[in-house]
């Protein structure tokens, strides 16, 4: 058996999930959600090839980097099997023909077409839409009717640091993999206590307490993503309580988590259902700062 390698630096949690799945485990959809730096788009395109790796391998990570297709991925030309987008998506026209790569702006409309066909090795296909957006609903629903019935041996990766700007129908049918640290060390700046992440933290934990903290980083700017960044405190709430070994996604977090009053299932649900709300009522024109006191309000009336 060839060696095998990953070279990617960091991202140990998603590492160690991919390391447990086995090609019959793998899903058809994934979303990689975290800051800017943490090296989604490179694990992604790593994940790719791995993939694709004509090497014999029990999982699916790992790559010989020697094989025809891994070879593909060393040069400069397009590996047939893997399509990859950045940025904006447009809804595209519907009834251009559009073969592989033929098309350097790829639509959704292309990326459903390319994806329907046959794979040109005969195994998986893999897309990745990174850093994606999408230009209007339309081009969101092109994607998201594909994904409802995704063929089989595809699988399709979205990385963003913006997850809450995606719509929940998209979000619902992809496995969500958090980065939460930087790939390589970043030198502190100054202002990192006043970062919107930290604004968020702070508001959280005093919420939790009961407080009426202050909502100044609810703005139409911040609101999406704040509420996010809530969600994922909530998440790590509930699995740092009673669920030894389980990675968190603010690492940095875990002492206060630890601390706080265990959630029952049933709080836990009613809280991130609550939590869904307002991030759907933060896509409307509601004051953000209204969305703000409905999630303070959620977080102080969990028993």
């Amino acid at each position: 058996m060839s060696e095998l390698h990953f070279d990617v630096a960091g991202a140990e949690g998603p590492k160690r999930y991919f390391e447990a799945l086995t090609p019959a485990s793998l899903a058809h959809g994934y979303l990689f959600a975290g800051p800017p730096g943490t090296g989604k788009k490179t694990f992604a395109r790593r994940l790719a090839q791995s993939l694709l790796c004509s090497a014999p391998k029990s999982g699916v990570l790992g790559y010989d980097g020697t094989c025809p297709s891994c070879k593909l991925f060393a040069g400069n030309a397009h590996h047939p099997d893997f399509l990859e987008h950045e940025g904006i998506l447009k809804i595209g026209d519907r009834d251009a023909p559009t073969g592989f790569h033929e098309s350097e702006d790829l639509s959704a409309r292309d990326l459903v077409r390319q994806l329907s066909m046959q794979s040109y090795s005969g195994g998986m296909r893999v897309l990745l839409l990174a850093d994606v957006d999408f230009a209007t609903p339309h081009a969101a629903n092109a994607l998201l009717k594909f994904l409802e019935e995704p063929p089989h041996g595809v699988v399709m990766i979205l990385t963003t640091a913006t997850p809450g700007r995606l719509i929940p129908t998209i979000r619902s049918r992809l496995i969500d993999v958090r980065f939460t640290g930087p790939s390589y060390p970043v030198p502190a700046q100054e202002g990192d206590e006043d970062s919107l992440r930290a604004q968020v933290v702070r508001w959280f934990f005093e919420s939790v307490d009961g407080k009426m903290p202050q909502d100044s980083w609810a703005t139409r700017e911040s609101i999406a993503d704040g509420v996010e960044t809530v969600k994922i405190l909530v998440r790590d709430w509930i699995v740092s309580t009673g669920h030894d070994g389980v990675a968190l996604a603010a690492p940095d977090c875990a002492g206060r988590l630890r601390a706080l009053r265990p959630l029952g299932a049933r709080e836990a649900v009613r809280l991130l259902r609550r939590l869904d709300d307002a991030q759907r009522i933060a896509r409307t024109n509601v004051l953000p700062r209204f969305v703000a006191d409905l999630v303070r309000m959620a977080l102080s009336d969990t028993p």
